[in-house]
């Protein structure tokens, strides 16, 4: 498995009351290894996929660490150093009452370049997923549509994620179809699968989008999941499974892909691969953080 995509440091800000504005809140500010495609590979690996990631970083101290906890995972770490750009940061803010925004600096994930892009890795018997966020960013567009383009030639199946709705939504619906064609499977969220399709039911959004991808995979927070195929009329729903999240939790989205991927590919019925990622995803809101604990590595 290849994942190409975002390499980031997460600060978890966690506010206990209210935000005081002009003021100080009293908070718990954390900071995690990051980035949704990096989180993508850490589950993977953690779960026993072999696994290759494909990034950037920046030469601080910060990179350096956030590196060598990929490799901690076992996975196989394609990651370059940029000289003039820091590693990614994501402010993650939380409210007292745990409602969610993100401040996101790219760094030096937004000059990924596809002389970046490791040339072995592309073959026949593999899976490319690509993250979003890496085909949104302008600046990385250009190594992600050709690592698309490599995949497709070489006969690898392609997986990608829409990132985050607000920034798809600046991108542009169209646009991002057209980046992302002769993917196989796509995972949206009810948000982003909105962007794409004006639809804001998740089932007719899931048939509208069967029309560009083989496979659509629309996650719906505590709702569950959903798989539809352009070659089926049923549409496969899956529960979530009950858990009390951890209070810094993040990222279950990405430990939900990587829990599908594996029983997908390897033939599993969509309702079982389904339940893998409901599964793994339940895993990730029990811990802090967007990855797996590397005391369990």
């Amino acid at each position: 498995m290849v994942v190409i995509g975002d390499l980031m440091t997460d600060a978890v800000a966690r506010a206990f009351y209210p935000l005081a504005r002009g003021s100080d809140t009293p908070a718990s500010v954390i900071t995690y290894g990051g980035g949704s495609g990096a989180n993508v590979a850490a589950w993977l690996a953690m779960e026993g996929t072999d696994t290759t990631f494909v990034g950037r970083r920046g030469s601080d101290i910060t990179g350096r660490t956030r590196e060598m906890e990929l490799m901690g995972y076992g996975m196989d770490s394609r990651v370059v150093m940029d000289p003039e750009r820091p590693t990614g940061t994501c402010v993650v803010m939380i409210t007292h009452r745990g409602d969610r925004t993100m401040l996101s600096d790219p760094g030096a994930n937004a000059r990924l370049q596809p002389e970046d892009l490791p040339r072995d890795v592309f073959g026949p018997d593999g899976h490319l997923h690509v993250s979003g966020y890496t085909l949104i960013n302008e600046h990385s567009r250009r190594a992600a549509r050709v690592a698309l383009r490599m995949a497709r030639e070489t006969g690898m199946s392609i997986s990608v994620d829409c990132g985050s709705h607000a920034p798809l939504e600046r991108a542009g619906a169209e646009n991002f179809l057209d980046w992302t064609n002769g993917a196989r499977l796509l995972f949206a969220n009810v948000d982003q699968a909105t962007v794409l399709t004006g639809r804001e039911e998740a089932e007719a959004a899931a048939k509208v989008l069967t029309a560009w991808y083989p496979n659509v995979v629309i996650k719906l927070g505590d709702a569950g999941a959903l798989w539809a195929s352009k070659t089926r009329d049923d549409i496969v729903v899956v529960p979530a499974e009950p858990v009390e999240p951890s209070p810094g939790s993040i990222g279950a989205g990405d430990a939900f892909m990587a829990g599908f991927l594996p029983s997908w590919l390897t033939g599993k019925h969509p309702k079982d691969a389904l339940a893998a990622a409901q599964r793994l995803a339940a895993r990730a809101l029990h811990q802090p953080g967007a990855r797996p604990d590397l005391g369990d590595a």
